[in-house]
């Protein structure tokens, strides 16, 4: 292993979460004190963190070891705010713990079988399509429904489907260029997506989400002849 370059990959990661604490921070301060803007910042900013891990070709350990370490750090989280302004001691979620979970097991998973695109899909449709989805939701969610207990807006499950299709496109075809099957693929995600995580019950969407869409894609992408 070349230490070199390992050091300069943890460092280019470790410069990026920096940007996204730094800018959310500064969210949190221009909205005189809205938490939901700088946690989406937070979401969506460390769920591109995959984008590194892959084109940077970081080794599997040190993803899956980023994960159990974030894991551990999510649930001090909820005891004491590393963030304040963006931690909420006590709440009643462990959002941020699955979402550390489902990086290290896709890490775990697809590395290995040097389909790290799939991780990346899996986890950018769960940073962006349920970032956004909430975002849309709170503000523009004017046509209820309710599962579960769980209150959620057409308009952010909407997002949420668009999103995770404009996702899952964008990395299969960097991968395997302009094929039917991109679009198929694309699509059951995008209706799988929408369906769990309108089931975001103590924030498991954040486990069922980026897991369930890597591994529909995966098994599309074999069943439909793209992989």
């Amino acid at each position: 292993m070349d230490l070199s370059n390992l050091t300069v990959q943890i460092v280019l990661v470790a410069l990026w979460l920096g940007l996204i604490g730094t800018l959310a921070t500064l969210a949190h301060r221009l909205t005189q004190g809205n938490t939901e803007i700088a946690r989406k910042v937070v979401h969506i900013g460390t769920g591109n963190v995959i984008l590194l891990a892959w084109w940077l070709q970081i080794p599997a350990w040190i993803g899956i070891a980023a994960g159990a370490l974030a894991a551990v750090v999510a649930l001090l989280s909820y005891k004491i705010p590393f963030l304040p302004g963006i931690d909420s001691v006590g709440r009643k979620s462990l959002g941020t713990f699955f979402y550390a979970v489902s990086i290290g097991v896709l890490v775990a998973w697809f590395w290995p079988l040097q389909m790290p695109y799939f991780a990346a899909l899996g986890v950018l449709v769960m940073a962006w399509g349920d970032g956004l989805a909430g975002l849309i939701g709170q503000r523009f969610g004017r046509h209820k429904y309710e599962l579960g207990g769980i209150k959620k807006s057409f308009e952010g499950s909407l997002t949420m489907g668009l999103v995770s299709f404009a996702v899952s496109g964008a990395v299969l075809l960097s991968v395997y260029g302009v094929q039917g099957p991109v679009w198929g693929v694309s699509l059951g995600v995008a209706l799988a997506a929408a369906v769990l995580e309108a089931f975001s019950k103590l924030g498991i969407d954040n486990l069922t989400v980026p897991l369930g869409s890597a591994a529909l894609a995966f098994w599309l992408s074999q069943v439909l002849g793209l992989a």
